[in-house]
C-alpha cells in the first residue's frame, strides 16, 4: 500500500491538564504560523469560552503547519473521560499520536484510556514526558510507569518500541535527556522525530474515500464535512455520493473546498489522498459517514463509539418563571436543539419518552451533560435537567448488571480516612494504595458508576480542593444493591415571594440555605438543604412584624452566611429524584417535580436501584 511521505497525520493524546494544548501552541509558534509580535491568546485552540473558563479542551480540534516541506496536521483531544468520543473520532483521522504524560503525576485513568484506544488502531506513538521544568517532576519513575501501563495492554513488540522526547511546553523546548541544559533549546527535536517516527498516511487502493470525523457550519457555505481522504482526491465541482448508516447512496456535487493553514480553514482547489479537509455541499450528514465516488461507492468503516454509562433528562420548563430570562424552549426546539447536537458529539444518544416535552439523553458523564446544559444556557434557552442515572443491562444469568468504574485519587495523606469511608458508602472496593512523595498518597479503587455520580464535588470539599480524582470505565458487573446518596432531605419554599432577610436569619439553623435576601421564588422552590433527611415547606419570604415599640439595636441589619451560586454540576449531582434542575440564562434554580405541597406527599418516585 502506498503512503503519502508529504504528510504527516498525528493527534496530540493525554490525560486532562498534562499540557496537550499548551504543547500544540508551542509547535505552532516555532513552525512560524505566527509573527513574533502577533496578539495570540493562551492556548489558543481551546476556541471554546467554557474551555477557557474550565482550562480544559471539551472538543477535538484541528490544526495544520508546514515544517521542511512537510505537511502536518495536528488533532488536539480533549483529556476528560466524559468526552472519550471525540478522542475516538480524532483517533480516526490520524496516523501517530504524542502521547503527553506529565513528568510528576505519570501515567493517569485518562492516559490508559486514549493509549488503549490509540494502539488498538495501530497508531505508531511518540512518548512525550512533559513539564519536565517542575520542582516535584521525576522523568525515570515516570518513563518506567510508561512502560509498565505498555506492558499492560498487552502491546505488540513494535509497539513496545517507542521514541521518547523530554519537553516543557510553556517554554517551547524540547531535549533527548531530561538533565542536559535548555538553553538555545527548542521544539526541533520533537519536530524531527515526528518526521522520522511518524509513518505518512497510507492511501487506499480505487476511488474516492473520505471519513466524516466531525462536521462544522459555515453562513456562506452551509453544512461542512472535515474529515481525512483514504483514497482518491477531491476537486471543486465534482460529484460524490454520501454514504450513511442505511447503506444508501445520496447523490451530491462538491460546491468549495477549504483546508487548516493554522487554526483557520482556507480555500483550496484540491485535496489529495492522505491529507485532512473541509468539503461543502453536504447538508444533510453526521459524523461517521463517507464521501464516496458515486461511479463505485464502498463506505469506509463507522467510527465504532463506546456505550454510554450515564442518563438524564431534558425537560421543556414547567416553571412559574418560564419565559422571564430567555426563550422558553417548546418540545419541538428542544428536540431540534439535541438533534442538532447529536449530529456533532458522536459520543450522546437520544431517546424520546411517552411524555410530550421530556427526552432521555445518554452519555459517558455528568461533566457532559453539564456543559451542554451551559452551552444552551448561554444561547438564551430555558429547561429543566433531572437527575442523572446510570444505564444497567440484562446479565448473562438474566440479573441486572451495572457499569463498573476504576478511580484513582491522588490525596494528601491526611485525608486517606476520610476518602475511604465516603468511597465505603458508595460501594468501592480498594485495589491499590502508593505512597506518592512526602505527604501524599494514590488510592485506587472498584466502584460502581452511581457511586460516583455527585461524588466529585464531596471529594473537592474533603480534601479542601488538594484532591485529583479521574476514571474510566472497566466493565459490568452484577448489580451491587442499594448505595446511600444523599443523606439530607429538602427545604422547600411553601409560597410565591421575594425571600427577605428576616426570614433567611430565623431559618439559618434549620439547614444551608441556597438563596440570598431579594431573590424570587415559587411555591415547590428548592431553597436550601435541611439538617434532617426529611423535606421541610418553609417560609422563606416571611418579614417582621412593625410595632411602635423600639429596642435598642433590634433593627440592625442581620448579618447571614454566604451562600454561593449555585452551578449546574453542582446541582445535578445534589438532586434527588424527585426533584427537577430548571436552567435559564440569568438563573440556576433546583425545584420540586410537583409544585403544589398538597399534591406532593402523595408522589413516590421509584429509587433507581428499584427500577
Amino acid at each position: 500500500m502506498k503512503t503519502n511521505p508529504r504528510i504527516r497525520n498525528i493527534a496530540i493524546i493525554a490525560h486532562v491538564d498534562h499540557g496537550k494544548t499548551t504543547l500544540v501552541d508551542g509547535l505552532m509558534w516555532q513552525s512560524g504560523l505566527f509573527r513574533d509580535n502577533q496578539q495570540v491568546a493562551e492556548r489558543a485552540m481551546d476556541s471554546i469560552d467554557i474551555e477557557r473558563e474550565r482550562g480544559i479542551t471539551l472538543t477535538a480540534k484541528n490544526a495544520s503547519i508546514e515544517y521542511e516541506g512537510v505537511r502536518i496536521n495536528i488533532v488536539d483531544t480533549p483529556g476528560h473521560a466524559d468526552f472519550g468520543g471525540e478522542v475516538e473520532r480524532g483517533l480516526q483521522m490520524v496516523d501517530g499520536c504524542l502521547l503527553l504524560v506529565d513528568a510528576a503525576e505519570g501515567p493517569l485513568p485518562q492516559t490508559r484510556f486514549v493509549l488503549k484506544h490509540a494502539l488498538e488502531l495501530n497508531r505508531k506513538i511518540i512518548v512525550v514526558i512533559n513539564k519536565i521544568d517542575r520542582s516535584d517532576a521525576r522523568p525515570d519513575e515516570i518513563l518506567e510507569s510508561i512502560y509498565e501501563l505498555f506492558l499492560d495492554l498487552n502491546v505488540s513488540d513494535d509497539q513496545f518500541e517507542f521514541p521518547v522526547v523530554y519537553t516543557n511546553a510553556r517554554k517551547r523546548i524540547a531535549v533527548s535527556k531530561y538533565d542536559e541544559p535548555q538553553e538555545g533549546k527548542n521544539l526541533k527535536l520533537l519536530f524531527d522525530a515526528i518526521i522520522k517516527h511518524i509513518p505518512g498516511p497510507e492511501i487506499y487502493d480505487g476511488g474516492l474515500q473520505m471519513l466524516v470525523s466531525n462536521t462544522s457550519y459555515s453562513d456562506y457555505l452551509g453544512r461542512l464535512a472535515i474529515g481525512k481522504v483514504f483514497a482518491g482526491k477531491l476537486e471543486i465541482g465534482d460529484p460524490i455520493a454520501l454514504m450513511q448508516a442505511d447503506g444508501i447512496p445520496k447523490n451530491a456535487k462538491v460546491t468549495a473546498l477549504l483546508q487548516y493553514k493554522g487554526m483557520e480553514m482556507v480555500p483550496g482547489q484540491k485535496i489529495e489522498a492522505g491529507d485532512i479537509g473541509i468539503v461543502a455541499g453536504i447538508e444533510e450528514l453526521r459524523i461517521g459517514d463517507s464521501i464516496c465516488d458515486p461511479a463505485d461507492p464502498k463506505p469506509l468503516p463507522r467510527i465504532k463509539i463506546e456505550e454510554p454509562t450515564i442518563s438524564i433528562e431534558f425537560l421543556v420548563s414547567t416553571s412559574p418563571y418560564a419565559g422571564r430570562d430567555g426563550k422558553p424552549m417548546t418540545s419541538r426546539m428542544l428536540l431540534d436543539r439535541l438533534e442538532r447536537e447529536l449530529r456533532t458529539n458522536v459520543a450522546l444518544e437520544m431517546q424520546k419518552t411517552e411524555h410530550s416535552g421530556v427526552f432521555i439523553l445518554k452519555g459517558r458523564g455528568e461533566l457532559q451533560f453539564a456543559v451542554l446544559a451551559e452551552q444552551m444556557r448561554r444561547e438564551g434557552f430555558e429547561f429543566a435537567l433531572g437527575r442523572p442515572k446510570v444505564i444497567t443491562r440484562k446479565g448473562e444469568d438474566g440479573g441486572v448488571e451495572e457499569p463498573l468504574d476504576h478511580v484513582v485519587l491522588d490525596i494528601p495523606e491526611s485525608n486517606v480516612g476520610i476518602v475511604t469511608e465516603k468511597l465505603g458508602i458508595r460501594k468501592a472496593e480498594m485495589t491499590n494504595l502508593v505512597k506518592m512523595g512526602a505527604d501524599r498518597v494514590r488510592l485506587e479503587f472498584d466502584i460502581p458508576s452511581r457511586g460516583l455520580i455527585g461524588y466529585r464535588t464531596e471529594f473537592l470539599n474533603d480534601t479542601r480542593g488538594m484532591g485529583l480524582m479521574s476514571s474510566y470505565l472497566t466493565g459490568y458487573v452484577p448489580h451491587r444493591g442499594h448505595i446511600i446518596d444523599r443523606v439530607n432531605g429538602a427545604l422547600v419554599s411553601d409560597r410565591n415571594g421575594d425571600t427577605t432577610p428576616y426570614a433567611l436569619f430565623n431559618l439559618e439553623s434549620r439547614g444551608k440555605l441556597f438563596v440570598r435576601p431579594g431573590m424570587e421564588v415559587y411555591e415547590g422552590m428548592v431553597v436550601g438543604e435541611n439538617n434532617r433527611p426529611n423535606d421541610l415547606n418553609i417560609n422563606v419570604c416571611r418579614e417582621k412584624k412593625l410595632t411602635n415599640i423600639r429596642a435598642a439595636g433590634s433593627d440592625e441589619n442581620v448579618i447571614l452566611t454566604p451562600v454561593p451560586d449555585l452551578t449546574i454540576e453542582r446541582s445535578i449531582a445534589w438532586m434527588a429524584d424527585d426533584e427537577l434542575l430548571e436552567i435559564t440564562p440569568k438563573n440556576i434554580r433546583l425545584r420540586k417535580r410537583v409544585l403544589d405541597q398538597n399534591k406532593r406527599s402523595i408522589v413516590r418516585t421509584p429509587k433507581e436501584d428499584e427500577e
